[in-house]
């Protein structure tokens, strides 16, 4: 009798994630879609791939050491959980600071796992954004603890080096590499991860880097975002320029009408970052060539996005009656 393989341990579960064909997307087209879902890593996102190798690298390296240093880390809630997980997978004491747009679920999800969380309350006096105050904080709260140690997940190039496999296991996957890979970016170690493995592979892939309306990464002004973990209010020691082929920009209520229509054509429950994606592929349409290979990353799962982005009441106080848009969507996909 065979018995099933497995694993040791959930560490060993981080990537090798599932590359999907979304053959009903947007409808009939001349090019093929997949995605890349990032939702099955154990923590539920592609910020498990950083979390990992920053953490077993610490260890490794001897800067970190279990049961007596403590990880403090700033995050929007995707890269906490995964932190959360592994640090308490390896005994490290953990704590992570957020601010009042982390979802709920994020934080409950990050105690129930051993996490301590700390919600900075103010905003930074001169851009108006809370990212600037949790990175000072996490600075202030790693000085003042003995054997503190921060990840810095938006200057740490164990980042980027963790999404090498990311392009990799895309590339393995397909018949020949993809001719454009489409990636929202926070930190951008996923984009940086990504461009940098197909770069010296001499793969020709084009990256189209999805950032959101408001978001200083890539040199635009800075305006309020609703969705979190997609862009940035400071531009991160990560960004490099000349990253992306193409920058495409997204509003939060072009994201909410991508997850909805995700979800009609696909049956796909993505996070909010994904929606962006679905919607730069719809803005870039026209000027994809017949026969493209086109992969989206998906950063994370839906479920942390109920009470905001597949809330009705939620989208209709934010944007208005949107739900024609991704209804047309669907009934255009059904009559081709």
């Amino acid at each position: 009798m065979n018995l099933p393989a497995f694993v040791s341990g959930i560490t060993a579960t981080v990537g090798s994630t599932p590359l999907v064909e979304l053959a009903r997307l947007g409808g009939s087209r001349p090019f093929r879609v997949f995605a890349k879902l990032e939702a099955y890593n154990p923590g539920g996102s592609v910020k498990d791939r950083s979390a990992l190798e920053m953490i077993r690298h610490g260890i490794a390296s001897g800067r970190i050491v279990p049961g007596r240093s403590v990880v403090v880390e700033s995050s929007s809630g995707n890269l906490g959980i995964g932190l959360a997980q592994v640090c308490a997978y390896y005994g490290v004491r953990f704590v992570c600071v957020v601010d009042p747009r982390t979802n709920a679920q994020n934080i409950a999800i990050m105690r129930a796992l051993g996490a301590e969380v700390e919600v900075v309350t103010r905003t930074d006096a001169a851009t108006g954004e809370y990212l600037p105050v949790r990175i000072a904080r996490v600075r202030e709260l790693a000085a003042a603890t003995p054997y503190g140690y921060c990840p810095d997940q938006y200057s740490n190039p164990l980042n980027p080096r963790a999404h090498r496999t990311t392009m990799h296991e895309i590339v393995t996957a397909l018949p020949a590499p993809p001719d454009l890979l489409f990636c929202a970016t926070s930190s951008c170690g996923t984009l940086r991860g990504c461009v940098e493995y197909a770069r010296e592979q001499g793969l020709g892939t084009r990256f189209v880097a999805v950032d959101a309306v408001g978001s200083a990464i890539f040199g635009n002004q800075l305006a309020a975002r609703l969705i979190p973990g997609h862009g940035a209010a400071v531009r991160p020691a990560l960004y490099l320029d000349g990253l992306a082929d193409e920058v495409v920009h997204v509003d939060d209520a072009s994201a909410v009408v991508g997850c909805r229509q995700l979800v009609a054509q696909e049956a796909v429950l993505a996070g909010g970052s994904s929606g962006a994606v679905v919607a730069a592929l719809e803005r870039t349409r026209p000027r994809i060539p017949a026969g493209a290979a086109c992969v989206l990353i998906f950063p994370d799962r839906g479920e942390r996005y109920l009470d905001t982005i597949y809330d009705d009441d939620w989208v209709r106080r934010h944007f208005g009656d949107i739900a024609h848009l991704w209804k047309q969507d669907v009934m255009e996909t059904a009559t081709c």
